[in-house]
């Protein structure tokens, strides 16, 4: 059998994407499957682990709410993840999201806010158990709150599935954030208070409930613009 030239690049090429981890599409995973390289921990003390190429957080009684962020900040990108979650359960995935060692404080619109030291805080998108169903709405954790839920999107609400595999889609481009929920739009805003910051992935406080509640992530993948 005889390799020809263009055979032997095209196998160089599959070796290095493969090497890489990125996707012949420009997608790259932030979740190998089986380790969390690349990960780290902040917040509170809520537990996670793989199993079966799932990243599962569970929750753990009288701590803050707690992220798993990835080592490096992103700027802008294209981000896709799925998770599920149990019934009662609140969380949501943070993108462009900070965390210092020192207390901060910033302004925005006229109106101080004071981050304490070691908060995580910064958008987040989030997953939502309760009737009101806003999955995918826009958070602002640790800082401004709600700056765009989806009281007013019912196609949305209607679109996430409780106890089932769901996917958020979310672009950052500048100060454009879009997410959608199960290929349906969800919240749109445009913010430029951050433009760059890591991933996290968020298992809530539940105060003293010593219920075990989790929520699964996987196929978490990035594409960098």
């Amino acid at each position: 059998m005889k390799t020809t030239l263009v055979g032997l690049t095209l196998i160089l090429h599959s070796f290095l994407a493969t090497v890489s981890g990125a996707d012949t599409g420009g997608w790259t995973p932030l979740f190998d499957g089986k380790t969390l390289d690349g990960w780290v921990q902040r917040g509170g003390k809520a537990k996670y682990r793989i199993e079966d190429g799932v990243l599962i957080g569970s929750c753990v009684p009288n701590t803050p709410n707690s992220f798993l962020c990835t080592a490096r900040d992103f700027t802008n990108f294209i981000f896709e993840i799925e998770f599920k979650v149990d019934q009662g359960l609140n969380s949501g995935v943070q993108i462009r999201s900070q965390h210092f060692d020192q207390p901060t404080e910033f302004e925005w619109n006229g109106k101080k806010t004071k981050v304490p030291a070691g908060r995580v805080h910064g958008l987040q998108a989030e997953i939502d158990t309760s009737a009101r169903a806003w999955s995918g709405g826009l958070f602002e954790e640790g800082a401004r709150g709600w700056l765009n839920d989806l009281k007013n999107n019912e196609a949305a609400r209607k679109a996430f599935k409780q106890g089932e595999w769901n996917k958020f889609h979310i672009e950052a481009r500048g100060d454009s954030i879009k997410t959608w929920i199960n290929d349906v739009p969800a919240a749109e805003l445009k913010d430029s208070r951050v433009s760059s910051g890591f991933f996290g992935l968020q298992v809530h406080g539940v105060g003293k409930r010593e219920t075990t509640l989790e929520v699964r992530f996987r196929n978490i993948r990035i594409k960098e613009l």
